[in-house]
């Protein structure tokens, strides 16, 4: 793998795209990816409104040329009905984590339920052993939790990949 392609690299890029539902449709985009030598951090994908119709959003690292380059790449598969490249100045970005922590006292139970309210997160589970939390963000309000989470004894760590829109009337088929 080459520096530019290299997880130390800083710059990172988001592409939200629209494509065909049919099985394999993921693993053809992935291996685009994958034969251009780019590792994606997080990947997100459902199905729209239109069964017919999967969404998936894709942040890896690169610079703009590299971002460029991927795009147009999306552009020439078939399945690709749109791709377009998500600033995340300009969009709304969501993830989200579970957290399996440690807490095996009643004083770590509240200290871990009151870093939680803190973060709007969700206690999802509870027993006398360890707490399960939930929350959802952007990624460096994810990140933020963990950092903290640590502290307690992460048992068990589950994250989704980001999933974003446009802010606005600004659609995945307007230009860049």
């Amino acid at each position: 793998m080459t520096e530019k392609h290299s997880n130390e690299q800083k710059d990172q890029f988001m592409v939200g795209m629209l494509v065909e539902n049919y099985p394999g449709v993921l693993s053809q985009v992935i291996r685009l990816f994958s034969r251009k030598g780019y590792n994606i951090q997080s990947v997100a994908v459902d199905t729209t409104d239109n069964p017919d119709i999967t969404r998936i959003t894709i942040i890896t690292y690169g610079d703009e040329m590299a971002a460029q380059f991927i795009l147009r790449q999306l552009h020439k598969q078939v399945a690709v009905i749109a791709a377009k490249l998500l600033d995340r100045s300009s969009c709304v970005q969501r993830g989200l984590v579970m957290v399996k922590l440690a807490s095996d006292t009643k004083e770590k139970r509240d200290e871990i339920i009151q870093v939680v309210n803190i973060f709007r997160g969700q206690i999802v589970d509870i027993n006398q052993e360890c707490l399960t939390v939930s929350i959802t963000g952007d990624l460096e309000k994810i990140e933020a939790f963990i950092k903290l989470a640590e502290h307690f004894g992460i048992l068990e760590i589950v994250q989704s990949g980001i999933v974003a829109l446009d802010r606005g009337k600004t659609t995945i088929f307007d230009n860049n």
